[in-house]
């Protein structure tokens, strides 16, 4: 299978056209249309099912268009880290994480590092626990930011100087808002919205299912969430009262919703994480250093 049928392949299904495909590629119809055959041909399987004006990818192709992206991101980042091989530190460094304050810490290495090395370039992806450890398992991602608690036998790690605290984020106007701080109690009989992460973790025994204790069972939960921003448009619509990290979404003045830490406190560290024995971009490699001589400080 070559590489440049791929990125044909994956033209089309973007398209959903041959002919607008063939023409932002700048090759012919009947070209684009032998090669996808000879693709189909290849695979045993039929990728699309053609009509006069469109394409459709059957269930084959909307497997391979899956597997083919990730192909095509990997092979960009791996040309991107051989042009980076040179005197002058370049390139580019794949962080992702979750929503947390801590990652001002990787922020302000990042400060630092850009007025003497310009040409290095950061890109960052959101997402929870599964999300950040899936995609650095398939090498789509240099170094991740995992909250505790985390499975992390498996990688490298260092801890981030910071700690995040837990709290429910409700409208000012609801019952519990005038309390300085949320017991376990308070959550028996309200709806709540709760990071599938967190859930994940609860049913593990761990510190959060510590935290809620026998009220666990006793929970109403309505909605779950791994990106606490559209938590924050539920809670503002009065679906209920989200659990999540202070500090993550806005409770200004300016906005209808508040903050209350959960009692007792309840705080989860951070580990920067990273495959062991990966082979680093050379950008990465400097990063990585940084951090490491900054947060061992």
């Amino acid at each position: 299978m070559e590489f440049r049928v791929l990125r044909y392949f994956l033209t089309v299904a973007r398209e959903g056209s041959i002919t607008k495909a063939a023409d932002f590629l700048h090759v012919t119809q009947p070209t684009l249309s032998r090669q996808l055959k000879d693709l189909e041909q290849e695979l045993g399987k039929k990728l699309f099912i053609r009509s006069s004006h469109s394409i459709i990818l059957t269930d084959e192709g909307i497997l391979l268009r899956k597997r083919a992206e990730e192909i095509v991101e990997m092979v960009d980042k791996l040309e991107a880290e051989f042009h980076s091989m040179e005197e002058t530190i370049s390139g580019d460094v794949y962080i992702g994480g979750g929503e947390t304050e801590a990652m001002r810490q990787i922020a302000r290495v990042v400060k630092d590092l850009q007025p003497r090395y310009p040409e290095i370039r950061f890109h960052l992806f959101s997402g929870n626990e599964d999300d950040v450890t899936e995609r650095l398992d398939r090498g789509l991602l240099d170094f991740g930011i995992l909250i505790q608690p985390a499975n992390i036998s498996k990688y490298n790690y260092i801890h981030v100087p910071a700690k995040d605290v837990w709290g429910v984020v409700m409208r000012k106007d609801s019952p519990l808002a005038v309390k300085d701080s949320i017991q376990a109690v308070d959550l028996v009989n309200v709806p709540l919205i709760c990071s599938r992460q967190v859930l994940k973790q609860t049913f593990s025994k761990n510190e959060f299912a510590d935290w809620f204790g026998e009220d666990f069972d006793k929970l109403n939960i309505v909605t779950t969430y791994n990106l606490a921003y559209n938590a924050a448009i539920m809670v503002d619509e009065g679906i209920g009262y989200a659990v999540v990290l202070d500090k993550i979404v806005n409770t200004s003045s300016d906005s209808n919703l508040c903050f209350r830490p959960l009692e007792p406190r309840l705080e989860s560290g951070l580990n920067m994480v990273w495959k062991k024995h990966q082979v680093f971009s050379a950008a990465a490699e400097f990063f990585l250093k940084e951090v490491q001589a900054k947060f061992s400080l």
